[in-house]
């Protein structure tokens, strides 16, 4: 396993669609050890391959209770909506409120290849529909109102000049945690 960087805001993968995975390799279990390697190093909790610059369309997840892998997710159902603060790795620093459905049913392929369908609300369903949108090129800026994604954009230009090349490098055991902004968890890291 390998600690990737990950891509920021400017890059053009973060705004690529992903390609279906016809088969599962070697290959795609390596991506998927090494996005679950980086998420945690970088102290997440949801990554995508485009976010490591891989095209893709696999996504980890792990909101504490059990780590989720899903290849080429598909969101079947989405129920009710709520909104909440929402950050993400690719965008350090930069938060913002988000209305998402608070109830889906995503299906997938998991690790083996084996068709899954699973029932997601509150935290997972959010971080869940949050990977992926970055499978189809979307970022969580993409649905604030036109004046804080300007406010966002602002305040990006002022962290991009710490990533060179739009890469962020993440250390084994060096990564900060992400500073508490949530109103409704103290401790809630990106996504």
């Amino acid at each position: 396993m390998a600690i990737l960087d990950i891509r920021v805001l400017g890059d053009p993968v973060l705004r690529e669609q992903t390609q279906p995975v016809p088969s599962i390799t070697e290959e795609i279990h390596r991506l998927v050890d090494d996005l679950f390697e980086t998420m945690y190093a970088a102290k997440g909790i949801g990554l995508a391959a485009p976010q490591v610059g891989r095209r893709e369309r696999v996504a980890v997840v792990d909101i504490g209770e059990q780590p989720l892998i899903f290849i080429n997710p598909e969101i079947l159902t989405r129920e009710s909506s709520a909104r909440d603060e929402e950050g993400c790795l690719s965008i350090p620093e930069i938060y913002g409120d988000v209305d998402r459905p608070t109830d889906i049913v995503v299906r997938a392929l998991d690790r083996d290849g084996h068709p899954f369908e699973l029932e997601a609300s509150g935290l997972l369903a959010r971080c869940i529909q949050h990977e992926v949108d970055h499978l189809d090129g979307k970022l969580f800026i993409d649905y604030l109102s036109l004046l804080k994604r300007r406010a966002a954009a602002r305040k990006w230009e002022g962290e991009v000049e710490k990533y060179p090349n739009f890469i962020r490098k993440i250390e084994p055991g060096q990564a900060a945690p992400r500073k508490s902004r949530s109103r409704t968890s103290a401790h809630e890291p990106e996504l």
